[in-house]
């Protein structure tokens, strides 16, 4: 599909990108204008998305979407009291489920892409796993998976159960999304804004350098949880800065389809909507256990469980004004053990360059 100066905004990589800023502002704006909940999130991630269908040449803005998850990442930090570093041992018996839920995913996800969908073992493989997009990739590039499928799968995923929590969190557990997202950035002393920032840029920078997995936010979040420990800072991030996260968030959700395609429309994404509906069962199931057996309330429960990123996950566990340690550490514990684990079972099963199923020979 054309698009009016097309060619124009192709010729240079930074006309693409401003683009593509107008145009999330534009949703931001309109979705505030109509009073729909979290405008500064779903404004951007809608109008990125009917532009990347559109055929829109958009860029996303990488740079500026990762610096902005350090934001998110000195929130949690801050948030890491003393008083909730001491009811880490009360979640112990609900972070042991999460080993559980991954291997229920992959029981259901891996067959489906594989029997349903025919893809190829390692694309079928990766696309279940319910890890980060950029991980996925990366591993189901180094196992010889299609990398474009497995973009749009997670990307896919990670929209729909972003648009859809809210739904579930006002009309079935009845909260609000109009919880303070923290102070203004006035009403917050220089010096700890500064040290924010300073937490912020040097914990994404020492991740980096030690090979920390989701480095832009694991990095600063440790760092300022050390910080909020030892008492150096005593607030959360201005609610600017949270209100610019869920900007750049929305931005990367919507501008993950440019370039798709009606083929890739007809079998990548739809496959991901139907995967993302048996995930939402065995979600509700795990929300509904934990529940039962008096793990922790129904909205921690439901927001520790959706399988969507930890940045996405953290700006509606703030929105709601849910227990976001509790949150974080169960979102921090699939990661860490699909990224762990996915590949070292990938190898054990031969799934991958390394050990190719006869099927795709």
């Amino acid at each position: 599909m054309s698009f009016p100066a097309d060619a124009w905004f192709r010729a240079h990589p930074v006309r693409r990108q401003g683009l593509t800023l107008v145009l999330a502002g534009i949703g931001a704006v309109l979705f505030w204008a109509l009073g729909f909940p979290l405008p500064v999130l779903f404004g951007p991630l809608a109008a990125c998305l009917v532009a990347s269908l559109a055929g829109a040449p958009l860029k996303g803005v990488r740079p500026l979407s990762q610096g902005m998850r350090t934001i998110l990442g000195v929130a949690i930090g801050a948030s890491l009291t003393p008083a909730v570093i001491g009811l880490l041992p009360q979640m112990a018996a609900s972070v042991a489920l999460v080993p559980l839920y991954i291997v229920v995913i992959a029981l259901i996800g891996v067959p489906f892409f594989r029997k349903v969908y025919k893809f190829d073992a390692p694309t079928a493989w990766y696309a279940a796993m319910p890890g980060g997009l950029q991980d996925m990739v990366m591993f189901g590039q180094e196992a010889g998976a299609d990398t474009r499928a497995l973009a749009l799968i997670h990307a896919t995923r990670m929209m729909i159960v972003v648009t859809i929590a809210p739904i579930v969190l006002t009309q079935g557990f009845g909260v609000s999304l109009d919880n303070p997202i923290g102070q203004p950035a006035s009403d917050i002393p220089l010096h700890e804004l500064a040290i924010m920032a300073l937490a912020a840029i040097g914990g994404w920078a020492l991740a980096v350098r030690i090979g920390l997995f989701g480095a832009p936010m694991l990095g600063p979040l440790i760092v300022a949880g050390i910080l909020t420990l030892t008492d150096v800072i005593h607030h959360r991030p201005p609610a600017e800065a949270i209100l610019a996260a869920q900007f750049f968030i929305g931005i990367t959700l919507g501008a993950g389809y440019i370039g798709v395609t009606w083929h890739e429309i007809r079998r990548d994404v739809v496959a991901a909507v139907f995967f993302v509906l048996m995930l939402s069962a065995v979600t509700l199931g795990f929300t509904e256990l934990v529940i039962l057996t008096g793990l922790a309330p129904p909205v921690d429960a439901f927001l520790a469980f959706a399988p969507a990123g930890q940045a996405e996950m953290t700006v509606l566990a703030i929105v709601v004004g849910a227990d976001l340690g509790y949150v974080v550490v169960h979102h921090l514990t699939r990661v860490f053990l699909v990224i762990m684990g996915a590949p070292v079972a990938a190898h054990l099963f031969k799934i991958g360059k390394a050990g190719r199923d006869p099927k795709d020979q």
